[in-house]
Parts: C-alpha cells; sequence; structure tokens
C-alpha cells in the first residue's frame, strides 16, 4: 500500500515563499515517479512539477523559474519550494506517485496511481 501525507500548504502574501513536504511510504518512493499537482476551485487538476526516481524533473511553464521541486532520499520526502507566489497560485496541492516507469516524468494526472489528501495554498494580492 503506498501512503503519501502532505504538509506545508498557507495562506501567504504575493511575492512570499512556502515549501511543501510529501512523506512517501518507501515502497513509492524507490522507484517510478512523483509529483505536484494541483487543483483551483472551478479548475481541471493540473501538473505543477514532477521527478523521477533518476532526478529527472519536468515542469508546468506557469512555475518554471519559481517552483522547484526535490527529494530527499534519506527522509523519503518530496518537496516542492515555491517562491515568487502570485494569487493564481491559489489552490489545493496534491502529491502524488506512480511506480510504472517513463522516459521523463509525466506532467498528466492519469499516470499517477496514488494520491494524498491535498493541502491548500492561498495567496492573496
Amino acid at each position: 500500500q503506498v501512503q503519501l501525507v502532505e504538509s506545508g500548504g498557507g495562506s501567504v502574501q504575493a511575492g512570499e515563499s512556502l515549501r511543501l513536504s510529501c512523506a512517501a511510504s518507501k515502497s513509492s518512493y524507490s522507484s517510478g515517479c512523483m509529483g505536484w499537482f494541483r487543483q483551483a476551485p472551478g479548475k481541471e487538476r493540473e501538473g505543477v512539477a514532477t521527478i523521477d526516481s533518476g532526478g529527472t524533473t519536468s515542469y508546468a511553464d506557469s512555475v518554471k523559474g519559481r517552483f522547484t521541486i526535490s527529494k530527499d532520499n534519506t527522509k523519503n520526502t518530496l518537496y516542492l519550494q515555491m517562491n515568487s507566489l502570485i494569487p493564481e497560485d491559489t489552490a489545493m496541492y496534491y502529491c502524488a506517485a506512480t511506480l510504472r516507469l517513463f522516459a521523463r516524468p509525466p506532467m498528466e494526472s492519469k499516470w499517477y496511481d496514488y494520491w494524498g489528501q491535498g493541502t491548500q495554498v492561498t495567496v492573496s494580492s
């Protein structure tokens, strides 16, 4: 059973930073891909950043240069460092994982089999 638990969300002002964390069971962490997705009210879930077991990353154009995805292998934890936050970043953020292998970590949510409960990020102007 793969378990993912997010933390680190909150309410901030535009321009500020947040770091999201996702604690993963070892079985989900050691292979495949992991990623961060977000869903704003009335919108579809979208990929924010993904990473594979080798460290290859993919980012949505809207967050490139502002967000950084990383992993701490010693803690089985996935991170999303979010800088220069803007109101459009407001959403529920989800951690996801798949044990399947890809040439590059996919940004489409349909490829991910395991999901956390989500953590809310609210950015005010």
